[in-house]
């Protein structure tokens, strides 16, 4: 099955300057690539009412320590708990003179090995990590195995039944364009509007793989893991091919497929308007190579 390239007119290409030692001055806006496995944590948001470890606690500790400074990152997207990042981006304003090289290196080393930080750029005073960018790109990963995998726990999830993966790709288009998601939106979420614009969504085998992409300007909570628990109940013969369009008119959530485990679940890419120039990423997450 052919895919469809995501766009890349966002991007520059990942060079040396993005590691270069000069400082920048104190104030300087910073945008940063980060990546990390989320199995670990409670999520990407800090929750210090209730004293769980997060990604934003742990990436923020490190970021001040190259500081010597307090202060707090804006992301594009704030993952669950459980669910990975391949291509998060935060931004924060440097209260200190520092070299991306600094950021990028000096934080790796105070960042524990399931979080890192891949490039940290300056940018103009109007980029916001969340309210810059005009789409996100999430990949779910499911082995279809007969026997569940002994490795990559936490970073996959299993589906033993086959599943048809043509099926679900054609069933999955129903969710393109803008919609009310009601029927895919978790109980707890606290958008003001259920309308959301899929922009592209495929489903494909990667050999033992099956992987679901999907693009939006943005998501409701669960949005996508409810998604997908609808199509593997599609693939795998449960429902119909019909059925997530019947859901979607229906907009009833309880009438909808169990919620897929976070653990399939990575933010792969986040969209911003072209004047930004931020550093080429590669697709991910590295277990399905380089390219979409």
């Amino acid at each position: 099955m052919s895919c469809k390239p995501r766009p890349r007119h966002c991007w520059i290409a990942l060079t040396d300057s993005v590691f270069s030692p000069e400082p920048l001055p104190a104030g300087t806006r910073i945008a940063c690539r980060i990546e990390y496995d989320g199995s670990a944590y409670n999520g990407w948001q800090s929750q210090p009412h209730i004293g769980v470890v997060t990604v934003q606690d742990q990436l923020e500790r490190a970021l001040c320590e190259i500081a010597a400074a307090p202060f707090r990152v804006q992301c594009a997207g704030r993952t669950d708990t459980g669910v990975h990042a391949h291509c998060q981006v935060v931004h924060f304003d440097s209260p200190v003179a520092r070299s991306s090289k600094a950021w990028v290196i000096g934080s790796n080393a105070c960042l524990p090995r399931d979080i890192r930080v891949h490039w940290a750029v300056p940018v103009s005073g109007d980029f916001h990590a969340r309210f810059s960018a005009h789409s996100r790109s999430y990949r779910y990963v499911i082995a279809n195995t007969v026997i569940r995998p002994a490795l990559m726990q936490g970073q996959l999830t299993w589906h033993r039944r086959p599943l048809d993966a043509p099926a679900m790709h054609a069933a999955a288009q129903a969710l393109l364009g803008e919609q009310d998601f009601s029927a895919f939106r978790a109980a707890s979420c606290q958008s003001s509007t259920p309308m959301r614009e899929v922009q592209w969504v495929d489903v494909r085998r990667v050999g033992e793989l099956v992987v679901v992409e999907i693009r939006a300007n943005a998501f409701l909570h669960h949005m996508v893991r409810n998604i997908v628990g609808a199509l593997l109940a599609v693939g795998d013969g449960r429902k119909p091919q019909r059925w997530i369009a019947e859901l979607l008119a229906g907009r009833d959530r309880t009438v909808g497929a169990e919620t897929a485990p976070a653990s399939g679940l990575y933010l792969v890419d986040v969209g911003y308007p072209a004047h930004f120039h931020l550093p080429a990423t590669p697709y991910g997450p590295l277990l399905l190579g380089t390219n979409p």
